[in-house]
C-alpha cells in the first residue's frame, strides 16, 4: 500500500488531521506543506516519532512538488475570523489564499482528490473548483460533516444510544444557514418520530425530553463554545476528515454529508453546499436527494441563495 496524502496548512487543524490519519492506519505517506516550513517540519517529526506505537507511515515536510503522486490533497490553509470582521471580509481573505494555492498544487497533483477544510468551506470549495478547472466530484468540501457528527453526538445523549446507531444529517451551508433534516433522522432505521413508540420498555433507556430548536442551537453554537474555551476546534474536524479519507481508500462506497457543486439537485445549481453524497475511490460518485419536507426544502434553497450572495461579492 502506498496511500499518499498531502496536507496544505499545518496549524492545529492540519496537524491534528495528520496525526489522526496516522493513528487510523489509513495512509503510508503524509506530506505537510505550510508557509512556515519550520513548523511543518517540527509537526512532521513529532508525528513520525509516534509511529512505533501507531502505524507505519512516512510523515515529512515538503513543498508543492512533493505532492506529486498524492491520492488526496487536504487544504486547511486560511485565517480565522477576527473580532469585528465581516463574513465577506473573511471570505475574500481566504479566497485570495486559495487562488494562489490552486494552480501550484494542481500542477503537481492533477489527479488527486481535493478536500477543502478551510473556511468558509462552501465558498472556498466553489472557488477552488472554478479556478482549478477540475471536474465535479474531484473537489470536495468537508461541508456539514462536522455539524452532522455534533448532531449525532447530541441525539445519542438524548436517546441514551450508541452514536453509531444515530443517522441524521445537517444540510446546507457549514454556517448560520445550516439546518437539521429532521424528516430523514432515524435510530437504527427507525424514524426518530417513531422511536419512542417502538420501544417496549421506555424505563430501561429513558429519552431525555428536548426541543428541536434546542438541538439545532447546540449544533450551531458548539464550535463557538469550544473556540471560546480553548481557542480552536480540531478533534471533531480531524475525525471527520479521517473518516472521509478512510472512505475514499476503502473501496466501499459511503454516504456522507459533503459540500459539492450542485447541478440541479433540489432546483439548486452553481453553488457548493452539503447534501448527502455517495463517496467512492474517485471522489463523489453521485449526490442523493432524499425527500425533504417543504420547510426543509425552503431552508436548503435559502442557504444556497445566501452562499450565492457571498460568491457574488468576492473576487477570484
Amino acid at each position: 500500500m502506498n496511500n499518499k496524502v498531502t496536507i496544505i496548512g499545518v496549524g492545529s487543524v492540519g496537524a491534528t488531521i495528520a496525526y489522526t490519519l496516522v493513528a487510523s492506519s489509513s495512509v503510508s505517506q503524509i506530506v505537510l506543506i505550510d508557509v512556515n516550513s519550520e513548523k511543518a517540519e517540527s509537526e512532521a517529526m513529532d508525528i513520525k516519532q509516534a509511529t512505533p506505537f501507531l502505524s507505519p507511515a512516512n510523515v515529512y515536510e515538503g513543498d508543492y512538488s512533493d505532492a506529486a503522486g498524492s491520492d488526496i490533497v487536504i487544504i486547511t490553509s486560511g485565517v480565522g475570523r477576527k473580532p469585528g470582521q465581516s463574513r465577506i471580509d473573511l471570505a475574500q481573505t481566504n479566497v485570495n489564499i486559495i487562488t494562489q494555492i490552486a494552480p501550484e498544487i494542481v500542477k503537481y497533483a492533477p489527479d488527486a482528490i481535493y478536500l477543502m477544510v478551510a473556511n468558509p468551506v462552501d465558498v472556498l470549495t466553489y472557488v477552488f473548483e472554478k479556478v482549478s478547472g477540475l471536474p465535479k466530484g474531484q473537489v470536495i468540501g468537508s461541508g456539514t460533516i462536522l455539524d452532522t457528527i455534533r448532531l449525532r453526538t447530541r441525539l445519542s445523549e438524548l436517546y441514551s444510544i450508541n452514536q453509531k446507531q444515530v443517522h441524521a444529517y445537517v444540510l446546507g451551508e457549514h454556517g448560520d444557514s445550516s439546518f437539521v433534516a429532521w424528516s430523514t433522522a432515524n435510530i437504527a432505521g427507525i424514524p426518530l418520530k417513531e422511536y419512542s413508540d417502538a420501544m417496549v420498555d421506555t424505563k430501561v433507556l429513558p429519552i431525555t425530553p428536548y426541543s428541536r430548536e434546542e438541538v439545532e442551537e447546540y449544533v450551531r453554537k458548539s464550535g463557538g463554545k469550544i473556540i471560546a474555551g480553548k481557542g480552536a476546534t480540531f478533534y471533531g474536524i480531524a475525525a471527520s476528515v479521517a473518516n472521509i479519507v478512510n472512505s475514499l481508500y476503502s473501496g466501499v462506497d459511503s454516504v456522507l454529508a459533503l459540500s459539492s457543486m450542485l447541478q440541479g439537485e433540489y432546483g439548486i445549481s452553481d453553488v457548493c453546499l452539503s447534501i448527502p453524497c455517495v463517496l467512492g475511490r474517485k471522489g463523489i460518485i453521485t449526490t442523493l436527494t432524499p425527500t425533504l419536507s417543504p420547510e426543509e426544502l425552503s431552508k436548503l434553497q435559502s442557504s444556497a441563495e445566501m452562499l450565492k450572495s457571498v460568491l457574488a461579492k468576492v473576487q477570484y
